[in-house]
Parts: structure tokens; C-alpha cells; sequence
């Protein structure tokens, strides 16, 4: 699969006007830009770091062909993994038993959209359809981190146009609540937010059971604060309508695009596409003993300190 990422793929023309009027893109430069930030990569010696073209090109549409940007951005992309252990660790492969048991159950979902469609791309997690007395909130985290490098390195809806994360709360119990790991909830959303080179557009929370909607929300202060500002809560099914035209949903969301068991059947084919790249990823990172300038990560600006540990919310 990562031969695939040697050649910049095109865009099609719709999402390319996105890209030149939101993201300042200049097709007749990607290539030199791509050429640009792969020469700094190759003289850093604190970095090892994936060099494929798309790779880097989606970081440059994430920081907005800025190229310091995008540079601090792929600094932080390795950096912040190495501070979050639980998830980006010897487990994240493509043949791990367990990541193929989430991904069969149905937990995360990646909803193909239309050629043509230009808007964000979609994902839903199912936070109560996994069992609490065999998997941990880190496991889901895990996947769901996988299948975010697999949408920026593929899916030109993300990386142009940002995503959106429909998070089904059915079937969710006081103990699926207190299995979230707020702190670790907090930490990747943080990792989303400042590493991760496509946008995040919106959370929606549906199905919230009315019963925990006092404890959910105090959940929701685990959220950095712009990602605050992406959310909504709400206890109705239909909600998802709003965000994803029913002709993109699975049967049991009342859509007609096959099945559940249908997106996850594909979803483990995609990922064993990867499978080289998760090999290559575990020895990818940073070595800070090896950096030649101070971070440029701005403590005051992130919720990750100078030394990539995380820094406790203030949580009213």
C-alpha cells in the first residue's frame, strides 16, 4: 500500500476548488511543497518520520500550505503519540487479533460517500456495542486512530473538507460511562485536535439516554475547548439525518447503503491494505535527545507540555 502514496493522487474538480479557495492550494506547487517539507524531514535528525508523498500532502493541507505549520504539525503528530502510550503501542497492527475483533463487532464505522460529494467525511462510533469485560476504552481508541491515518491518507473528503464523528450513544450504561477514561478521552481529543492533519468539523452525540445526561455532560469538560464548541447532545435517533443523508447510512440507521456487517467486512479488508504501513509506523517518532532546536509546541497554546506530557484541564 505504500507504493500507492509515491504519486500525489489528483483531485476531483470539485473538492480541488475547495482546496484552492479554503485551503490556499496552488496545484501547480504541491509537488515543490511536498518536496520542500520531505528535504526538512530528511535533516531532522529527532524525527523518523513516514516521507510518502500523500503523507506529507496531507499535512500541508492541514496546516493550510503553510509550511512551518505543517512542519510543527508532523512534529506534534509523532511526538504527541509517544505521550499517549495506551493507545499508539506494540498492538496498533494490522493483523492484531484484538483490532480485528473491534473492527468485526461493528464499533467504529466509515461511511463511503458519493464521488461527487464535496462535504466532510463521516464516521460513527457505536459507544455501547463492545463488551466492558474484554475490551478498554484505549482498544476502540486504538482502531478509531488507525482508520484516522487510513482517511488522511485516502480520503480526499477528509483531508479537503474535514470530517464529522456521529457518536451513537445506544445501549450506553452508567458503567460504559465510567469505562470512557475521561483523562484519556481528554488526551486524544487534544492529539485530534493539534496533530492530526484533517479537521474536525462536528461531534454529535445521539441516543443519549435521558438518565445520564447530567454525568454525560460533565464528561463533555473533558474537551478542549474548541472542540467544545464542535458538539452537540441530543436523546434522538433521527438526529443523524441532520449530519448524514440517509442514502450514505447502513440499513439499522435507516439508510439503504448495505449493512453494518457489510462497512466492517470492507473496513477489514482496508485495513490489511495497510498492513505494511502499521509495520512501518511502529518505528516511526521522535527522540528529543536528538533535537537540535527547543519545540516549537507553545504550552500556553496546547494542552501538552514542552516535553509532549500532558498538562491536567482546569475543568469548571
Amino acid at each position: 500500500m505504500i507504493g500507492s502514496f509515491k504519486t500525489i493522487r489528483p483531485l476531483p474538480p470539485a473538492l480541488q476548488k475547495v482546496a484552492i479557495e479554503e485551503l490556499n492550494e496552488v496545484p501547480s506547487r504541491v509537488e515543490s511543497d511536498i518536496a520542500t517539507l520531505k528535504e526538512w524531514l530528511q535533516k531532522q535528525p529527532h524525527i523518523c518520520a513516514c516521507l510518502e508523498n500523500q503523507f506529507l500532502l496531507s499535512f500541508l493541507r492541514g496546516s493550510k500550505f503553510s509550511l512551518e505549520k505543517a512542519k510543527q504539525k508532523i512534529d506534534r503528530f509523532y511526538s504527541l503519540q509517544a505521550a499517549i502510550p495506551e493507545v499508539f503501542n506494540e498492538h496498533r497492527l494490522a493483523d492484531d487479533p484484538q483490532v480485528l475483533e473491534i473492527i468485526r463487532m461493528g464499533v467504529i464505522l466509515r461511511i463511503p460517500l458519493d464521488k461527487e460529494d464535496t462535504g466532510p467525511a463521516v464516521t460513527i462510533i457505536r459507544a455501547g456495542s463492545y463488551d466492558l469485560n474484554k475490551f478498554k476504552f484505549q482498544d476502540i481508541l486504538r482502531v478509531g486512530s488507525m482508520f484516522g491515518e487510513i482517511m488522511m491518507l485516502e480520503d480526499d473528503n477528509a483531508s479537503v473538507s474535514g470530517y464529522v464523528e456521529i457518536m451513537d450513544m445506544s445501549g450506553v450504561t452508567g458503567a460504559n460511562l465510567f469505562a470512557l477514561q475521561p483523562h484519556l478521552l481528554s488526551k486524544f481529543s487534544a492529539y485530534a485536535d493539534e496533530a492530526m492533519p484533517t479537521r474536525q468539523k462536528g461531534i454529535h452525540f445521539i441516543n443519549v439516554p435521558k438518565a445520564f445526561e447530567i454525568g454525560f455532560k460533565s464528561l463533555l469538560g473533558w474537551f478542549p475547548e474548541k472542540i467544545k464548541e464542535r458538539l452537540s447532545v441530543t436523546a434522538d435517533p433521527e438526529a443523524i439525518f441532520e449530519q448524514v443523508p440517509k442514502h450514505y447510512l447502513p440499513l439499522e440507521y435507516g439508510g439503504s447503503n448495505g449493512t453494518m456487517k457489510d462497512m466492517a467486512t470492507e473496513m477489514e479488508a482496508k485495513l490489511s491494505s495497510y498492513r505494511s504501513y502499521f509495520e512501518d509506523c511502529q518505528h516511526f517518532g521522535t527522540n528529543d535527545k536528538l533535537r537540535e532546536e527547543p519545540t516549537n509546541l507553545n504550552p500556553e497554546e496546547s494542552h501538552f507540555g514542552l516535553d509532549g506530557s500532558f498538562r491536567q484541564l482546569v475543568i469548571d
